[in-house]
């Protein structure tokens, strides 16, 4: 059972990465991507931020807005900041998720902390950017989108 449910892990990331679910996707938006897009001005979209970390990790995290208003097709970029309360150096590797679903194939980030593990020094805070925009052909039904993250211990390596 134990190697089963550990074998659903890398299952289960293969199909966030092909279908984009929980704002996962293989293919990193560039900024070349997202050139061609102009903002619907006539459209305000609603984007609230949500963060956590795990219980193995003994950070801070938080972003300093819970949500903000944006055009779709708008470029925006919202800091996020972590902390490492731990007396020793932590590593950790943010887990986004988007909600609801469907607008998880419409939310493009081109830069973001959740890309790579971050290494933090013990006690050390640090400002993380977000850069992203939400595609003009986002259903009109879809007006609030709520982007989380949690942050957990990256993996041992050894």
């Amino acid at each position: 059972m134990f190697a089963f449910g550990y074998a659903l892990v890398p299952l289960y990331d293969l199909v966030c990465e092909i279908t984009g679910y929980n704002g996962r996707n293989s293919a990193t938006t560039t900024v070349a991507d997202v050139s061609s897009f102009e903002p619907d001005v006539s459209r305000t979209v609603k984007v609230e931020f949500v963060t956590s970390v795990g219980t193995d990790l003994p950070w801070k995290f938080w972003t300093t807005s819970n949500s903000i208003q944006l055009h779709p097709g708008e470029m925006t970029t919202v800091q996020f900041y972590a902390t490492n309360k731990a007396t020793e150096a932590r590593i950790g590797q943010a887990i986004p998720g988007v909600s609801p679903t469907v607008a998880s194939k419409y939310f493009r980030k081109t830069e973001c902390f959740c890309f790579n593990e971050q290494p933090f020094e013990a006690g050390q805070t640090r400002e993380m950017p977000v850069t992203f925009l939400v595609d003009p052909a986002l259903p009109d039904d879809v007006d609030t989108i709520t982007l989380s993250y949690t942050f957990f211990k990256a993996p041992d390596k050894g």
